[in-house]
């Protein structure tokens, strides 16, 4: 954000010399034309469509067998691989079908389960439940635990069961002590198992755990990270890895058309990298960031990649460009919502505006197509309140102001953009009704708690490159003049604040939820794509690290030929 209130030394002809702009120096997008290109290969071929569907067909049959003592473990077993492996979403009636059997089998009054005293099976019992929104009481862990309330050292032996237990503590809700702990003892068994004589592939999948929990992974990452571990399996069933290669190879055929649209839209419709060279090129990171939220053939991607794209120029409009009184312009332009007022504005501005506009259109066109066109003011609402956040922080950069920790979260949670894109992001499947919009649009505990991971992971990672140009100030900074703080000890709260987020989000999708899960699954991908790309650095802004990899596994490699 450039301070257009400096006053500038006047040149010997008594005239301003150019105004420089202090431009973030951001790196070119890495795919050129990459995905321009693309042509489609045999993954959709008639053979192979059929076989899935024949393949489909076995894996629902395994799926709704009759259970009883003899296949209960066989039956979680298989429903985990079947949602690791991606496909699960293929099952989705059939999944709760027998979860809902497997709860009544498994629990007694209070949702406790039923004695057990295998730690992996009842990890894993505890773990498929909590995930599908069961209240399921964690106190089953007692019988882990000694007298004094540490979980037996007899245990760590048990790798599977210790790495199970990791991934069942990811749940863990507030109050819950006993995963608190089991998420701890678990934690640094694994890390001393990684120290020891494990295979290869168990080293590997504990590396990978640790590295990247379940709950916090994106699904369709992990297919790739489950799908070799499942084939190495002895017991592994056939047909579903089969099912699941097919599916993965049919589904990325279908993703790589919608990015070449997407490239198509952003390189040659609106020439980003000519028209808006001050803005981050970064199209492809976008498709793959909305791919995180929705990967499933039954929901419309381009509306809300569309939106995140135009959200991370809007960002870079008003961080690293625009003076400030261009700024209060581009605002009123906004609120106003007239292509009349396109005149007002800058050129780059313009382009930026009749941009938006475009896509509006485009979304209202196609909710009138649904009988939806109500929809278009909820998105209208979070575009005006995303860029009026924007504007709060240009002004606070402006007039050097340090907020509060509590005025910081309020105004830069929303322009953290999640808000606005998890709203958009119901846009995009069929079942959103007007009822759900209300409740995305008012203030929601699990969006907040969405939008928390983003800002804090973001300002801990991206802090230091963002204070090189003038920019507002960081979470780390307020929380640090506010509480007399050390920086190091400004992060840890910070980072205690992140986990917490995630318990507010754990919480929110037990039953009986607010709206159907399928929504607050949108929120939950969202936070997990911070999660996996804000650890280390700005994996969006520096988008040659993991996210390039991640984007090369899933669109770029053939991964399962």
């Amino acid at each position: 954000m450039s301070n257009g209130g400096l006053s500038l030394p006047t040149s010997a002809n008594g005239g301003k010399p150019p105004f420089t702009r202090p431009t973030a120096n951001f790196h070119p997008s890495i795919w050129g034309n990459h995905f321009l290109s693309y042509v489609p290969t045999s993954a959709e071929s008639d053979s192979h469509i059929r076989q899935a569907k024949l393949l489909k067909e076995d894996v629902r049959k395994t799926l709704v067998s009759p259970i009883d003592h003899n296949n209960f473990s066989f039956k979680l077993n298989f429903i985990d691989s079947v949602q690791r492996l991606g496909v699960s979403y293929q099952f989705e009636h059939e999944i709760d079908s027998v979860l809902s059997q497997i709860y009544d089998i498994s629990t007694k009054d209070n949702n406790i389960i039923a004695h057990s005293d295998h730690l992996y099976q009842t990890t894993l019992l505890f773990r498929l439940l909590r995930q599908h929104g069961y209240r399921i009481s964690s106190s089953i862990f007692c019988k882990f635990q000694d007298q004094t309330g540490k979980f037996k050292e007899s245990l760590a032996d048990d790798i599977q069961g210790m790495l199970s237990l990791y991934e069942a503590a990811g749940l863990r809700c507030h109050g819950e002590y006993m995963l608190e702990e089991a998420h701890k003892f678990s934690f640094e068994q694994l890390m001393k198992f990684i120290t020891t004589q494990l295979s290869c592939s168990h080293a590997a999948r504990v590396q990978h755990s640790l590295k990247q929990s379940l709950r916090r992974c994106l699904p369709r990452l992990e297919v790739i990270y489950y799908m070799p571990f499942y084939e190495e399996d002895p017991s592994h069933d056939e047909k579903l890895l089969t099912f699941a290669k097919l599916d993965f190879n049919m589904l990325q055929e279908l993703h790589l058309k919608e990015v070449s649209s997407l490239t198509k839209w952003w390189t040659k419709d609106l020439s980003v990298s000519t028209n808006l060279p001050f803005t981050r090129d970064r199209i492809v990171e976008c498709c793959f960031w909305i791919l995180g939220v929705y990967f499933e053939p039954q929901y419309s991607r381009w509306i809300t990649t569309k939106a995140i794209a135009l959200t991370s120029i809007i960002d870079d409009l008003y961080d690293a460009y625009g003076t400030i009184e261009e700024l209060e312009l581009f605002t009123s332009v906004i609120e106003r919502w007239d292509i009349c007022c396109l005149v007002d504005l800058p050129k780059y501005m313009q382009l930026c505006y009749k941009a938006i506009l475009d896509v509006y259109e485009e979304i209202e066109k196609e909710m009138r197509k649904k009988g939806k066109v109500y929809f278009i003011k909820y998105a209208k609402k979070e575009m005006k309140r995303l860029v009026q956040a924007h504007m709060a922080e240009g002004r606070w950069c402006h007039t050097n102001h340090i907020p509060t920790m509590e005025e910081y979260m309020e105004v830069r949670g929303m322009s953290s953009a999640y808000p606005f894109l998890i709203t958009l992001s119901f846009l995009g499947m069929e079942d959103t009704t007007e009822k759900v919009l209300m409740w995305a649009t008012n203030e929601q505990k699990v969006i907040a708690a969405s939008t928390t991971i983003c800002r804090i992971m973001d300002d801990i990672v991206g802090d230091e490159f963002e204070q090189e140009r003038e920019h507002v100030v960081s979470s780390i900074y307020c929380y640090m003049k506010q509480h007399k703080v050390s920086k190091k000890c400004a992060i840890e709260k910070l980072q205690k604040l992140v986990e917490n987020a995630w318990k507010d989000i754990n919480e929110a999708y037990l039953a009986p939820t607010q709206v159907p899960k399928t929504f607050l699954m949108r929120v939950v991908n969202f936070a997990r794509m911070i999660d996996m790309h804000y650890k280390d650095e700005d994996n969006y802004t520096n988008a040659g690290g993991i996210m390039k990899d991640h984007i090369e596994s899933l669109l770029v490699k053939k991964m399962f030929v």
